[in-house]
């Protein structure tokens, strides 16, 4: 474990994987309405970021964002107009199924955290890039990861980074977000890490971190990582094989939790009971199984897209009370979606065609299109939305849209 001093201070933001809340919803107001036939104007386009599916984040000053370089993944850090200010190593890359980087960094204050690929957690210094600390949590809590690595963007919830190691010996720990210490750790629940990103909720006026394993959902204290309750969603085959991968990270609503994760497994909605100790079922749907591309819940009803095959799906509208799918369209294909100002951003991976769609349950309507043509692989990395600009990232390329009328 490496410490540092550090007296900068970068005016807090809370900045962080799929926005402020981690459900892919964004506050920017005053926002484009309608593209032009091309797309919004560029503001940026900055190569050499290093290859990955990871969303870059932005605060006041700064741009974050992970790639892979050779054999080690990088943090880069960029100014607002897309000039790269420094690349620090985070450690050795995931080099076996999809070697792109995964995780999307955490920033509060002066502090950006991250998770690699193989699991080392890094807390950098957010002005200078000089490690202020960093613990190898594959080696010290034993982790057990499936055949993607680790894909987790790690949690501040107060004075504690968390994250799930998975494993034999621990489901989830909690560190000291200053020094990387061990606050706490949970019992474990014999099972492998998952692709998904634990989120903090709050439920009957009490805070619980939902996180998952390979095969279960868990609803963990985070005071003291007691697990309230568990809950299986994924059920391995006799050759330990996966009927889904848990990458999505789940919506919660009025004491409800909504998980989906494609592959043709049907999608449930838990009821979480009033002292968060218990859940139980209260819907299932077949139709609306987003893969691992995230839904945005938008005045009562989910939007996304779903699975109909590995390169194939359409774009679903579902009412969260009832389940009743309110419309099927097709755009392309499936891919990631985000919402602001009253419109859905929906890019689907293919080939990165953009869409702005009005939030709106009765119809699908495609306002303006685009394509996304730089860059390089499947476009797998979620769009982030910050002061009236769009960051979207492609492999080893960033670009900045402005999205101000």
């Amino acid at each position: 474990m490496v410490l540092l001093s550090t007296g900068f201070e970068l005016r807090a933001q809370d900045v962080q994987w799929r926005g402020p809340n981690r459900d892919g919803i964004y506050p920017d107001t005053m926002l484009l309405k309608e593209w032009p036939e091309d797309g919004p104007e560029v503001l940026f386009l900055t190569k050499g970021i290093g290859r990955g599916f990871s969303s870059a984040v932005a605060t006041s000053e700064r741009i974050y964002v992970t790639g892979i370089k050779d054999s080690y993944e990088f943090l880069t850090a960029m100014d607002l107009q897309g000039n790269i200010i420094w690349q620090k190593s985070i450690g050795p890359c995931w080099d076996q199924s999809y070697p792109e980087t995964r995780g999307t960094p955490t920033v509060e204050d002066d502090r950006v955290y991250l998770l690699s690929g193989k699991d080392q957690m890094v807390c950098f210094h957010a002005e200078t890039g000089e490690i202020i600390w960093s613990v190898d949590i594959h080696k010290e809590y034993d982790s057990r990861w499936d055949m993607f690595g680790v894909s987790e963007s790690v949690l501040l919830v107060g004075d504690k980074v968390i994250t799930t190691p998975a494993g034999e010996s621990t489901m989830a720990i909690a560190l000291d977000k200053m020094t990387g210490a061990l606050v706490w750790k949970s019992k474990p629940i014999g099972a492998n890490r998952s692709n998904m990103s634990p989120i903090l909720i709050e439920h009957c006026g009490k805070e619980f971190v939902i996180a998952s394993s390979q095969t279960h959902m868990i609803g963990v204290d985070p005071e003291n990582g007691k697990i309230l309750w568990d809950y299986q969603y994924n059920f391995l085959s006799e050759a330990h094989e996966n009927a889904t991968i848990l990458a999505n990270t789940p919506v919660y609503k009025d004491s409800c939790l909504w998980i989906s994760n494609g592959w043709d497994v049907p999608s449930v909605m838990l009821e979480i009971a009033p002292d968060g100790k218990s859940v139980s079922e209260k819907y299932r749907d077949q139709t609306f199984d987003n893969q691992n591309m995230g839904v945005v819940l938008v005045e009562g009803y989910l939007y996304g897209s779903n699975f109909t095959g590995r390169n194939d799906g359409k774009w679903i509208c579902m009412n969260w009370n009832t389940g009743e799918i309110k419309w099927i369209a097709d755009f392309h294909t499936k891919g990631p979606i985000l919402y602001a100002d009253g419109m859905l951003y929906c890019q689907e991976e293919k080939r990165g065609h953009m869409a702005l769609v009005k939030a709106d349950p009765e119809a699908f309507e495609v306002i303006s299109s685009f394509r996304v043509s730089e860059g390089a692989g499947p476009h797998w990395a979620r769009p982030t939305i910050y002061n009236q600009m769009m960051l979207v990232r492609h492999g080893d390329v960033l670009l900045g849209y402005k999205l101000k009328p």
